[in-house]
């Protein structure tokens, strides 16, 4: 019997299909999954959140409350459903009062959402504070995640800045984590999670930071991260190793490369280790051919197209002994503190199973994969790929600018974007901050909270015009119109608060899904009535066909009869009656 257990948090219907393909899973793609999945009984499985709820609207024409519903009636309550929050800024990209966040919050519990991980993009966790409140009120389990994040650091222009870069006190110190886990759990936190979007953490560090998790917190402990860089694997099984309670993973045809770690190689570390996995592993194979099917369907979107991964049944793996040694190596390596070499190895089990090579660029830039991804594309788009090593290098000093933020969602496009302004002005000698997108001039004013470390008063009154912080002020929200469309019979564009809210998360993806809907429904109404009327003109013509044919079949004296019928009664006879009425009952003389 097993010494210990793990839990296992499946991530692959929401962070898998969002890392690997764009959240472009339809509902039927993610129906044909839920009877299997709800076999595996993993203790939670993430579906909702994220960009999921955008992308459905804006890419599939579906309802994001839909797809919650349809997932928890599959799934039932053989796992726990997770969304994913940003705190103030829930599933946007923006900070949002406290009726809109209640809101959503409310509905998506009551909508089947059973664990809320909620994150903010600065770690300031005072934005956390009343979603955690929302969780309990409503009956859901909070996790509370602590955005895993480096120090920049600057290229050093001489021997001077080389010494002065020794001696920088660092800011995201296992400390730094431990202490924002602690408020978490003084908040109310049922759980928390060291989450790691850009798969920046090193073995050394996911075992530093679990370790001193497990010491100082009474709630469980959650590790998650992505695989990039190349870290995922051996960060895994650091966190596994350093006692984790609950691990994040995808199913094989959703790993690797952007997303995270795989369930099965995680399962397999886990049996070697005697850590009893709490899933049930014989469903797994069915999965994955469902999967694989799923993923091959949207190879349109793969970043990896035909690069599959060599799948195994992990209850009856048959690897290599040299593999299997591999598995072993890991193990012992990590138990050795000899993290380096452990990652090694792990990066060569990943490569056995043909999961993508670990990215250089974005791990020697220190910053996510989508960030990256998004900057290149800024420059391409400009036609001036060449600078893109410059904004590379720009990165850490806006970031520094800005308080060192954390490179998450919304903060990584941001501050993205503006290191890809800054190398723009210089390249046509212009002073950098020159050209300062919106986002980044909320963000240094403090509309999106509490940076890390405080910003230079002189800075912001460059980028903002005022020495002075401006934090997000409620009382200026304005709730999106109702707007009324007298072409569609003056039916209005929501009609209860969930489409409300959807419309003050998403304003200009909603607004156009929700009018679709209207435009859909008056038509249908139309359709309704007009397939009424024509069955009734069809009933019309019926009967005077009907009579066409008695009449030709009549004697003369009835012709004579029919024809007086009509001459003394024509005022009185609806035409629907004809067919209906006996002129036999009507008084001729």
């Amino acid at each position: 019997m097993s010494a210990k257990t793990i839990k296992i948090r499946d991530l692959t219907l929401r962070d898998g299909q969002q890392s690997l393909f764009a959240t472009r899973m339809s509902q039927e793609q993610v129906d044909r999954t839920l009877p299997f999945f709800k076999e595996a009984h993993f203790y939670a499985m993430e579906v909702w959140g994220g960009a999921v709820p955008d992308s459905i609207m804006r890419f599939l024409n579906e309802d994001p409350w839909n797809r919650l519903k349809k997932i928890k009636e599959g799934i039932g309550e053989a796992s726990k459903l997770t969304a994913l929050s940003r705190g103030r800024n829930l599933f946007g990209y923006n900070p949002y009062p406290e009726w809109v966040i209640e809101g959503f919050i409310k509905n998506a519990i009551a909508d089947g959402v059973d664990i809320l991980r909620i994150f903010d993009a600065l770690n300031d966790l005072d934005n956390c504070k009343s979603s955690v409140e929302y969780c309990k009120k409503y009956g859901a389990i909070a996790d509370g995640a602590i955005c895993y994040t480096v120090d920049p650091v600057l290229e050093p222009k001489n021997f001077f800045d080389k010494i002065l870069h020794r001696k920088q006190n660092k800011i995201f110190t296992t400390d730094y984590f431990v202490k924002k886990a602690k408020t978490f759990e003084s908040m109310g936190a049922n759980m928390v999670t060291l989450k790691d979007m850009a798969g920046l953490v090193t073995p050394k560090a996911a075992y530093d930071i679990i370790s001193a998790f497990k010491k100082e917190l009474s709630i469980p402990v959650d590790f998650h991260s992505h695989s990039t860089p190349g870290y995922g694997l051996a960060s895994t099984l650091s966190a596994i190793i350093a006692g984790a309670d609950i691990i994040d993973t995808n199913l094989f045809p959703f790993a690797g490369g952007p997303a995270a770690a795989s369930f099965e190689i995680v399962y397999h570390f886990c049996k070697k280790l005697n850590i009893d996995v709490e899933a049930d592993i014989s469903v797994i194979p069915k999965l994955q051919e469902i999967l694989m099917d799923i993923r091959k369907e949207l190879k349109a979107y793969d970043q990896y197209p035909n690069n599959y991964p060599k799948m195994f049944d992990p209850q009856n793996p048959n690897l290599p002994a040299e593999v299997e040694k591999l598995f072993d190596n890991a193990i012992n390596l990590t138990y050795k503190n000899k993290f380096d070499d452990a990652l090694i190895v792990c990066q060569q089990i990943e490569a056995y199973f043909n999961f993508p090579a670990p990215d250089e660029a974005v791990r020697d830039a220190q910053i996510p994969g989508g960030m990256y991804t998004n900057m290149t594309s800024q420059l391409q788009q400009l036609k001036l790929e060449h600078l893109l090593p410059r904004v590379l290098k720009a990165v850490p000093k806006v970031r520094i600018d800005a308080g060192c933020v954390p490179l998450v969602t919304p903060t990584s496009q941001i501050v993205g974007s503006q290191a890809v302004n800054c190398i723009l002005d210089e390249n046509k000698d212009l002073p950098w901050y020159t050209t300062k997108n919106t986002q980044f001039i909320k963000l240094v004013e403090g509309a999106y909270g509490k940076t890390p470390v405080p910003i230079d008063p002189k800075f912001r009154k460059l980028i903002t015009g005022s020495e002075q912080e401006k934090p997000y002020d409620t009382s200026t929200y304005m709730p999106f119109p109702n707007k009324e469309f007298p072409e569609y019979g003056n039916r209005k564009l929501y009609n209860n608060e969930k489409e409300q809210l959807l419309l003050e998360l998403f304003p200009n993806v909603a607004e156009d899904f929700l009018k679709k809907r209207v435009e859909l429904e008056y038509k249908k109404e139309n359709e309704t009535k007009l397939k009424e009327l024509e069955l009734k003109e069809q009933k019309k013509r019926e009967a005077i066909q009907k009579e066409k044919e008695k009449y030709a079949n009549m004697t003369p004296e009835e012709k004579q009869q029919r024809l007086l019928f009509g001459l003394y009664n024509y005022w009185s006879i609806q035409l629907e009656d004809i067919g209906e009425s006996n002129y036999d009952d009507y008084d001729l003389n």
